[in-house]
């Protein structure tokens, strides 16, 4: 683990080191933000067979609100043959949740990373890095301790804040059209457990806002980068579905 560890370390020194005539003292950052870019690109094809995913979902919506027809108040039996209709046209309710769940390692990758006072049994000397005024290994505790919260350090993350808050706001209004646009269908909320996690699903992004304060910095910046990443792609893949939000509106 320290050998692969020491490796990644390398990895984010020399895009730091290709970065640096552009973005000096926070090349590191910008490193992150890069390295988040390609993790993104490579799970992007997961992301397109998860918005064709969903149009199948859409286009079963008539055939499932015929079989609430047949089966009228028999829940167990109605469930049943949702999952079998699921099954039998090989489309999975949650196939959208893979590109977020291989995200994570890379997530925790730069989490551990930046968590390390050591790597190898030598300095963590990615520690030493900055976006700004904030080190990379820092929270938003050790910035409010240095400057309070208008401090050169507390603005870096009140930044982060604001466009965490922005993107979440927009993927909260996305997801409610989405939702409503498919509720005269009702077919997903007779999946066992699944209308719990619609009914909670539009409020997720706003958790964002919790992760950015207590991670390190250099993690905050990957999951701050992937939030809006997901935000403008979704807007694009899921544009012509009902309800979905136009790719414009993500600018605004």
């Amino acid at each position: 683990m320290s050998t692969f560890m020491s490796a990644f370390a390398d990895l984010v020194e020399q895009l730091a080191d290709l970065l640096r005539p552009l973005f000096h003292d926070s090349a590191a950052a910008a490193a992150i933000i890069l390295f988040t870019a390609l993790v993104r690109l490579l799970v992007h094809p997961l992301s397109r067979a998860a918005a064709r995913g969903q149009r199948a979902r859409a286009e079963l919506q008539p055939r499932i609100a015929e079989l609430r027809k047949k089966h009228g108040k028999d829940r167990e039996t109605l469930q049943k043959a949702v999952l079998e209709l699921h099954a039998q046209e090989k489309v999975s309710p949650l196939s959208g949740c893979l590109p977020s769940l291989l995200q994570m390692p890379a997530f925790f990758l730069l989490y551990h990373l930046f968590s390390s006072s050591t790597i190898g049994g030598d300095a963590n000397a990615l520690l030493g890095h900055r976006l700004l005024a904030a080190p990379l290994g820092g929270r938003w505790a050790d910035a409010l301790g240095d400057g309070g919260l208008i401090g050169a350090p507390g603005l870096v993350y009140l930044g982060l804040f604001a466009v965490v808050a922005a993107v979440a706001t927009f993927n909260y209004r996305r997801t409610r059209r989405t939702m409503a646009a498919a509720a005269p269908a009702a077919g997903d909320e007779q999946l066992p457990g699944l209308a719990s996690v619609n009914r909670f699903m539009p409020f997720l992004s706003f958790f964002t806002l919790f992760t950015v304060a207590v991670v390190p910095l250099a993690a905050a910046l990957y999951v701050v980068t992937s939030t809006t990443w997901s935000a403008v792609e979704r807007a694009v893949l899921y544009r012509d579905m009902p309800g979905a939000a136009p790719a414009a509106a993500v600018l605004t």
